[in-house]
């Protein structure tokens, strides 16, 4: 039932992300607050809702995401110039789903460290 829940609020955080990263171009200042909020829902997903053997997966699962968002993200000047129309949205959608996806892997691998360092016993 835990890894449900947990499945379920990393599913839900995406989600989040991407319907405020395709609302990041209108915001305006509410954006600082929202990308704000996507960190805090990160670092809570990290911390209750990953442990244990879905740990590696989590892992493996994160860090190709947040490979492929921060090679989307950089692209900032291919989005703007050749896909003018959607390029913007494109950009705040990969843009919030590094303020998710990120903190949550930090957690979660320095939780997998912090295992891996205590003495067995």
């Amino acid at each position: 039932m835990q890894k449900q829940i947990g499945n379920y609020s990393f599913i839900i955080g995406v989600i989040l992300a991407v319907v405020l990263g395709l609302a990041a171009p209108k915001l305006g200042t509410a954006e600082v607050w929202l990308w704000s909020l996507l960190v805090v829902l990160g670092l809570a997903v990290g911390f209750l809702n990953v442990s244990g053997k879905e740990t590696k997966e989590f892992l493996w699962v994160t860090v190709a995401l947040v490979i492929v968002a921060y090679a989307g993200s950089a692209q900032v000047n291919s989005w703007e110039t050749k896909v003018k129309i959607i390029g913007p949205y494109l950009k705040g959608i990969f843009d919030s789903i590094l303020a998710f996806v990120v903190p949550a892997t930090v957690i979660v691998a320095l939780k997998d460290v912090w295992e891996l360092a205590k003495p067995n016993g």
